[in-house]
């Protein structure tokens, strides 16, 4: 009986032994755990080990301090301009007040992201459709300020909320396609005309400035001459006809055959006297 009686004593203290270890925690640095005694909020514990009384103690969740983030998408929600839209956003977010994190909400985590939901869907209805696909930033603003303002009663910070895509209907994504490529072709006409009106003032001033100067105009259609003959792989003939003239028919070339036929024929009153010579 002596032998069954320590073999009793000894299970009733291995039990006890379990059940008073039980109580150890190891917790890591970025946690912390809330313990309570009978009910009771008893504190935040951690890092490292901690006791826990076995029974009367218990921890409801572990804490963690570091910066978390969650990816939530929007149902379909209407613009201001009446535009379905769906919205993917990502949002980053601490606990800083680990008490009220216990205390004041049943799961911080849940009810963050769903906070998020409802205020991001307020802010789309808010919004104009141009202002929510050029201005991301803006409304990832906004809608972290209100988020903020709902979380601190819960001691959750947050700190950052971005805008990674926005669906629009497929019909509506063809229409902003076509409008923006009207735009496109206007600027490249208005790019055109504006190209070709720069270009006739300078065809003015340069044609002003060639009137008064022959020779830089000669130079200018030479120029282009040579250009004209470098550009073509084929032989170029020019056949000028601006040559200046020269040899009997030129003005000059005239006058000296006139002299040359007066000066062989004679004055009137000359030849007649040769001609009476002659008769004698």
């Amino acid at each position: 009986m002596s032998v069954a009686l320590d073999v009793i004593i000894a299970f009733i203290a291995f039990i006890v032994a379990v059940i008073l270890l039980s109580g150890i925690k190891v917790v890591n640095e970025w946690e912390r755990l809330p313990v309570l005694i009978l009910g009771r909020f008893a504190g935040l514990k951690g890092p490292g080990i901690v006791y826990v009384p076995p029974i009367i103690g218990k921890v409801p969740m572990r804490i963690s301090t570091r910066l978390q983030a969650i990816a939530f998408r929007t149902e379909q929600s209407l613009t201001k301009d009446n535009v379905p839209v769906i919205v993917d956003a990502v949002m980053y977010y601490q606990p800083v007040d680990l008490e009220k994190v216990v205390l004041k909400v049943e799961d911080y985590n849940v009810a963050t992201r769903l906070a998020a939901e409802t205020t991001l869907r307020e802010v789309i209805g808010q919004t104009m459709l141009d202002e929510l696909l050029a201005e991301r930033d803006k409304v990832a603003a906004l809608a972290r300020n209100i988020i903020d303002s709902k979380t601190e009663a819960w001691g959750v910070k947050v700190t950052s909320v971005e805008i990674r895509n926005v669906e629009i209907p497929p019909d509506l994504v063809q229409a902003m396609s076509r409008q923006a490529q009207a735009e496109r072709e206007r600027r490249a006409r208005v790019t055109l005309a504006q190209a070709e009106y720069e270009a006739a003032q300078k065809m003015v001033e340069a044609a002003n400035l060639y009137i008064n100067n022959d020779r830089a105009f000669m130079l200018r259609w030479m120029n282009m001459i040579y250009e004209l003959g470098m550009e073509g792989k084929n032989m170029l003939v020019f056949i000028p006809v601006n040559l200046p003239v020269a040899g009997p028919a030129s003005p000059i070339g005239m006058m000296g055959v006139r002299e040359l036929i007066s000066s062989a024929q004679g004055t009137p009153q000359e030849s007649q006297g040769a001609s009476q010579e002659r008769k004698q």
